[in-house]
This record gives C-alpha cells, sequence and structure tokens, in this order.
C-alpha cells in the first residue's frame, strides 16, 4: 500500500492524481516524467462555463519556499493551452512565509496565471472530503481492503443464533433481532528476519537466526500486539480480504465506523524494529578461557533485524445486542468471514454473579429474561420451568423455599398446599421425605405444628 513516507517523488505524484480525481477534476494526468519541467500534475476544470488549466507542483518534502512557486509560475506561462490557466503547489510539509506573501501578491495584483498553496493541514481536510487517510500533514497508509465482517453464504445474526445453542430453555429460532454494529479497525501484519551473532574470545556464544510474524492494532496511539488468536485469524485470512465498502456493509449492518491508521509504514517499521530489540535481548552465560564464569547481555543491532513487509488491512469487530425482556446481552468478536475470535461473550455469562465462560451450564428464565447459571436457576413450583432467583417469588413450604413466577402463582400453590394430605405436603421437601423414617415424622410433626394441629 503506498505510504507518503516511503514514496519517491513520482510516487507522490501518482497519490496526489488520484486525490484530485477524487476531488472532481477533470482530464487529470501526469507530466512527462523525463522532462518535469516544474509541473507534475496536469488537470483542469470548468467556472462559470470556462475550461481552465490547472498545473501542478507536487512536493515531498518538509518546508518549501519561493524559488518554487517562482519556478511554477513561469512554468505556467509557458504551458501551451488554449484558455485560462492557474497553478497550485502541494506539500505535505508547510510554507514559507516568502512563498505564501509572494502567492498573496499574485491574487491581490489579479495575476492571469495565480497559484493556490495546498500544505499538510490542508491535505487534511481534503482527506476529509474524499474519505483518504491523511493525519497531520501526511498521508498515511492508504488502504482499502478489510477482512469478511460477516459470512456472505449466512445471516449476519447468524454468530448469535450460534451462541444462544447450549443456552437452556430458548431456542435460536425465537430470538428476536439482535442490533449489529461493525467498527474496521486498522491492523497491520508485520514480517522481519532477525539474524545476529553474538561472539566473546571464546568463540560464538549466541546467535538468533528468527523469522518473526506478528500483527499490531494501528490506530491512533501507541501500536499495540494483538492477541495470538486474532493475529492468526489476521494472518490465516490477508489472502481473502475484499474491497471495503461502507455503503455496501451499511446495508448489512444497522451501524458502521471506520477507524484511521495512526503511523506511517515507516513509523510501524521503526516500532517494530525497537519491539524485535527487546524481544530478541537475553543474557547468556559462558565459561572464559581463565574458567570464570561471565553474564552477557545480547542485543541485536538495528541492522540485525530486516523487516520484510508491512501489510495493512481493516479487522472488523462486529458487535451484536440483543434485549430480552429486562436484560440486553452483549456479544462482540473479530470476523473474517465465517472464522471468528470471540472479543466478549455476554451471552454465557450468569446475570447474577462473575460466573462465565462456556463450562458452566446457563439456563433462560422465560419470567425475567435472565441468563443464569446452576446456582441461580430453580425450577418453577407451579409451572414445572425454569426460574431464576432474581425475579422469583419464594415461600418456605415442608421447611423448603419454593420459587413461583408472581404472587398470583404463589397464592395458587398455597391453595393447592392447604388441600394437600399430610404425606403429600411432606413430599414437598423430597430430601426429608426421602430420608429416614424419623426425618419423615420429624417433618410431619413440623407441618403439624405450622398447621397449628398440636
Amino acid at each position: 500500500m503506498a505510504v507518503l513516507d516511503d514514496l519517491s517523488g513520482f510516487e507522490f505524484e501518482d497519490v496526489m492524481e488520484d486525490v484530485f480525481r477524487n476531488l472532481g477534476y477533470e482530464n487529470v494526468r501526469q507530466a512527462d516524467r523525463t522532462a518535469d519541467e516544474g509541473r507534475d500534475v496536469i488537470m483542469e476544470e470548468v467556472v462559470d462555463g470556462t475550461r481552465r488549466a490547472i498545473i501542478v507542483e507536487c512536493k515531498h518534502t518538509g518546508t518549501v519556499g519561493r524559488p518554487v512557486v517562482q519556478k511554477l509560475h513561469s512554468a505556467i506561462a509557458t504551458f501551451d493551452f488554449d484558455g485560462p490557466k492557474r497553478g497550485m503547489v502541494v506539500t505535505t510539509g508547510r510554507f514559507t512565509n516568502p512563498a505564501q506573501e509572494y502567492a498573496d501578491r499574485l491574487q491581490q495584483n489579479d495575476d492571469p496565471h495565480p497559484i493556490e498553496l495546498l500544505d499538510g493541514e490542508d491535505l487534511r481536510e481534503i482527506a476529509d472530503e474524499i474519505g483518504l487517510d491523511l493525519y497531520n500533514g501526511r498521508i498515511e497508509i492508504l488502504c482499502d481492503e478489510t477482512l469478511r465482517p460477516y459470512d456472505p453464504a449466512a445471516d449476519v445474526d447468524a454468530a448469535v443464533a450460534e451462541a444462544f445453542r447450549d443456552i437452556e430453555n430458548i431456542e435460536a429460532s425465537d430470538l428476536p433481532e439482535s442490533h449489529s454494529s461493525v467498527t474496521f479497525r486498522p491492523v497491520v501484519a508485520v514480517t522481519a528476519d532477525t539474524n545476529a551473532v553474538f561472539e566473546t574470545s571464546v568463540g560464538v556464544i549466541h546467535r538468533i537466526n528468527d523469522r518473526t510474524r506478528f500483527v499490531a492494532h494501528a490506530e491512533r496511539g501507541q501500536p499495540q500486539v494483538v492477541d495470538e488468536d486474532v493475529g492468526t485469524l489476521v494472518t490465516e485470512n490477508l489472502h481473502a480480504t475484499v474491497d471495503l465498502n461502507a455503503e455496501q456493509f451499511g446495508e448489512v449492518f444497522d451501524d458502521l465506523e471506520e477507524r484511521r491508521f495512526g503511523q506511517t509504514q515507516t513509523e510501524y517499521k521503526e516500532w517494530a524494529v525497537e519491539r524485535l530489540q527487546q524481544h530478541h535481548t537475553t543474557t547468556v552465560t559462558y565459561t572464559g578461557d581463565n574458567n570464570v564464569t561471565y553474564n552477557k547481555t545480547c542485543e541485536p543491532n538495528r541492522s540485525d533485524i530486516s523487516v520484510q513487509s508491512i501489510e495493512p488491512v481493516y479487522l472488523p469487530e462486529v458487535r451484536h445486542t440483543i434485549d430480552l425482556q429486562e436484560y440486553t446481552y452483549p456479544y462482540e468478536y473479530y470476523a473474517a468471514g465465517p472464522s471468528r475470535v470471540t472479543a466478549e461473550d455476554g451471552i454465557h455469562r450468569c446475570v447474577h454473579c462473575d460466573t462465565s465462560g462456556g463450562d458452566e451450564t446457563y439456563t433462560y428464565c422465560p419470567n425475567c429474561g435472565a441468563i443464569a447459571c446452576t446456582s441461580h436457576t430453580k425450577t418453577e413450583r407451579l409451572e414445572g420451568e425454569p426460574i431464576c432467583t432474581g425475579c422469583a417469588v419464594t415461600e418456605r413450604f415442608a421447611l423448603k423455599t419454593k420459587y413461583f413466577y408472581d404472587e398470583e402463582n404463589l397464592e395458587a400453590f398455597r391453595e393447592e398446599y392447604a388441600e394437600m394430605p399430610l404425606h403429600e405436603k411432606a413430599m414437598e421437601n423430597k430430601w426429608l421425605a426421602g430420608g429416614s423414617v424419623a426425618a419423615t415424622l420429624l417433618v410431619v410433626v413440623g407441618l403439624l405444628v405450622i398447621g397449628g394441629t398440636i
């Protein structure tokens, strides 16, 4: 991908040609590269029905002075075009005061060949108009490729339905539609070789011959290496990227966000080298010629590390939220078509405690919409269906707590319980009823006391 820090002058012209074409200028083309003559890009515009030529000088430098603007002014005068002409100087850096004053004077004097100056700040504003990644006056990674945010052969909610398959007491087909959003997060896949040999008077004490490949989040701020499983997701799917078509994906997801790359490719290379230096630095113990044991820290030089490639791509982070009565459940993952790495699983998590993960059994409560672990899931006495401890109405019968959906069910069972023979009442506490004769007699006596018979 084109990155300004790594571009030659001609490659910078290629980038600016695309920029101007996106801005709506017509007949955008580059001047003869064998004879630049101070005009890198040539294009046309129509103003008030009159076609005008624009001669552009592209300067990939930190500072542009007055001589550059003067040279372009002369080049405009000699440019063969049947109609009005103007000029433009574009730089990722800044213009000196004399350069700016010269351009302003041409404008104030109604010069037939005025010149417009676009510095790095102007380029950033242009980027916002046409969707290019410009930051702090420097063109960053121009990337329009992404891993697939969803499996094109399945519904976008397929991941949520799959997550609910092992939740007890609810069918994935009965789930309401979730709210879906996707964030396209910039990442870079780095491939680098480290080759270093460390010697002392006794010979080679340590050698590094390693090829490293890792993936890093590439948003603004310090790059961060992604988890190993996310890195594998990226590297194994780099061959199957698609165009980041915001309009197309906007028809699939409810919300869409595209993050910006935070640094240039050169900055990522510098960061990768520093990281690999730290990663490969180690302390080696060896015995010298005098039979004395020494410790030596072996740190590879920057020249020992060769970054082979920096591959930018967008990594879709998909977030679903699904509302089930009183509760909202988030489910977030990194996507590459049908492949996914879970980032947050709010489905396999008890709403009443910290229990989470796939090893626990979770049950859906139809009374309030809670998903609860085994410890917080009971059986509703009247209906025989699951209910969570958070919403249940409780009362003790036969010295045992019973759980009900609501006060109405509780009152219905009270009436039913009042009509039960004593042995049936005792059965409401199966632990006691299934124990010894003495235990059974004890619960019966307890029931008689509670009922006021004794």
